[in-house]
């Protein structure tokens, strides 16, 4: 029996991109269904979803990454897939590699599998000051859960239904990525990467600039510090 596979794609301001990212995952992933989650967009992204019949959920406040990548977890639970996978609605991640990852999540067993920008480190590498702030949340994190991710940051992960059952329970609102990786390995996850190339941004600005940025650096630091000491025995 073939598995139910969904595509999460959480947008806010992605009007110039999102109509592209869908065409290119229905192109080269036709076997995904997909999910956009409009997370109260001040432009034109909830015209062009609802223009094009794009499916999607129009959050009625802006929730953040976390929040909207964790409504599209619901989602998958209430309609019962077996798997998703996150894809940023910028036209960063190529869809073609949804099914390498599906593949390795798969034949390895993993609950999660992260695509992985710095594995065989080609296509866009990000800036040099995220590059070493992406390095110290892989210190951090092995140092914290006992493993190591090259790519703690990267958006591109598929999960499997129990992943997805715990996400949709409790997953990080501000910058979700580092400290889920940390959830996932303290809750005995079992999470593996592939490599992948990503692109630039193809549209719209990133939310983190230099301002934000250092806080984003202190909130995860603490926020990974947090959860490496808390109980995981209800996972």
């Amino acid at each position: 029996m073939s598995l139910r596979k969904l595509v999460i794609i959480p947008a806010y301001n992605e009007g110039e991109a999102i109509k592209a990212t869908v065409d290119a995952i229905r192109s080269k992933a036709p076997s995904f269904d997909i999910i956009v989650v409009n997370d109260h967009s001040s432009d034109n992204t909830g015209d062009i979803l609802a223009a094009n019949s794009i499916p999607a959920i129009n959050l009625p406040v802006n929730l953040g990454i976390g929040g909207a990548v964790q409504a599209g977890y619901i989602y998958g639970v209430r309609n019962d897939y077996d798997l998703a996978v996150q894809v940023d609605g910028d036209g960063q991640h190529d869809p073609e590699y949804l099914e390498i990852l599906e593949k390795a999540l798969i034949e390895k067993k993993a609950d999660i599998c992260i695509g992985s920008r710095f594995i065989d480190k080609e296509g866009f590498q990000s800036t040099s000051l995220r590059r070493g702030g992406i390095r110290y949340f892989t210190w951090l994190i092995r140092l914290l859960g006992g493993k190591e991710i090259t790519d703690p940051t990267s958006g591109m992960r598929m999960i499997n239904r129990r992943t997805m059952e715990l996400w949709a329970k409790d997953y990080p609102r501000d910058f979700p990525e580092p400290e889920s990786c940390l959830m996932a390995l303290k809750s005995k996850l079992k999470v593996v990467e592939v490599p992948v190339i990503m692109k630039a941004r193809q549209g719209g600005r990133s939310s983190i600039h230099l301002l934000k940025g250092a806080y984003y650096m202190i909130k995860v630091t603490f926020a990974l510090i947090l959860e490496g000491v808390r109980s995981h025995d209800d996972a």
